[in-house]
């Protein structure tokens, strides 16, 4: 049977409604935090929360649905269906809003409301699925129902973005970091769901013959840090995952590339939401779970530099803002209730940031 093909008058306003909104987007801020402790030594958040959708992941729902939409796979009938645990989700229902498509985003039932609540107000749908190793075959019968189009993140996350430039997140810190002291970072330190954000980075070093190192912070509960060490181990045991959202998977997804990672760095829940806390109340503001994961493993290279008598610049992720998860991570009960310890790690964490 012979695909229809999408009509190219149809195709080419949509890239310029995505390019448009891009255009109409400033670069999301780096923002410097001194660390009195450490002298010689600069931390750089690139805040990834000032994004239209608030996360990190608008620069992945663009990317993928340009993609998508060159490769033809994507038509004005086609209904766009994505695995998500939230944020991803809601920046592609903004994407599908702006295109006039039907949405559907299969989340586990443990997602935020919050998040929820941002997929529907950008008109997409909410499939919930009980057990989070079923999102992928449920995303695929739900494409096949609908005749519609899964986009697939954790598959095509580190294929879709053009880590050579065109001002992707790599590009983009590097350019920030000119006029600063220490302009090439020591190290930048990110996480992975998908694998794509530091398959860009990693990839991004290595063509500009850059002397920064990457580091992946992971959740304990994650399988990432298990294949980094092992490439024979590719899932957790069932019952074995992590209560950061966004970040760690029970399986290695297919965009993960190890080989650009140079170390990485397994983070327990509880030490990542008391680095959120600590974060928070030094910023003023509210950041989510997966920044905290990050800055837990900023700080333990930051102080193995200072035990070398190094100096430079890190930079990290500060993947999107704590108002998604108020009733989780920033509800005290609800940590309780799961045996989160978090006070601890948030003051320490509060003691590093001086």
């Amino acid at each position: 049977m012979t695909a229809k093909r999408v009509d190219r008058h149809w195709l080419s306003e949509a890239v310029r409604r995505i390019e448009a909104d891009y255009n109409r987007s400033a670069d999301t801020h780096l923002i410097r935090v001194d660390l009195p402790r450490f002298p010689g030594i600069v931390l750089y958040l690139k805040d990834e929360s000032s994004h239209p959708t608030g996360s990190l992941k608008h620069r992945l729902a663009r990317s993928l649905f340009l993609y998508a939409l060159c490769n033809e796979w994507i038509g004005p009938e086609t209904t766009v269906i994505e695995s998500s645990s939230g944020s991803t989700a809601v920046s592609e229902a903004y994407f599908a809003k702006m295109l006039g498509l039907r949405f559907i985003a299969v989340v586990p039932a443990t997602t935020a409301k919050p998040k929820l609540d941002a997929i529907r107000f950008h008109g997409g749908e909410i499939h919930m699925v009980d057990d989070p190793r079923t999102v992928y075959a449920v995303s695929h019968r739900l494409a096949a129902e609908t005749g519609g189009h899964y986009l697939d993140q954790f598959t095509y996350a580190e294929r879709a973005t053009d880590w050579r430039g065109n001002n992707n997140i790599a590009e983009s810190i590097f350019a920030q970091m000119a006029e600063e002291e220490h302009p090439c970072p020591s190290w930048i330190v990110c996480g992975a769901g998908t694998g794509g954000t530091s398959a860009t980075i990693g990839r991004f070093i290595r063509y500009c013959r850059h002397d920064t190192k990457l580091c992946v912070a992971d959740p304990v509960h994650s399988v990432f840090h298990r294949h980094f060490e092992d490439r024979s181990v590719v899932a957790l045991p069932e019952g074995c995952a992590s209560r950061i959202e966004g970040i760690g998977r029970p399986r290695v997804e297919p965009s993960f590339v190890p080989s650009v990672i140079d170390r990485m760095i397994a983070v327990e829940d509880a030490d990542s939401i008391g680095a959120m806390r600590a974060l928070s109340d030094r910023l003023g503001r509210r950041v989510g779970g997966s920044t905290g994961t990050n800055l837990w493993a900023c700080a333990q290279i930051v102080e193995e530099m200072a035990a070398a008598g190094e100096t430079g610049s890190i930079v990290t992720l500060l993947c999107d803002g704590g108002d998604r998860y108020a009733c989780t991570y920033y509800d005290d009960a609800w940590l309780d209730d799961r045996g989160v310890a978090w006070t601890a790690a948030a003051a320490r964490m509060t003691q590093f940031l001086g």
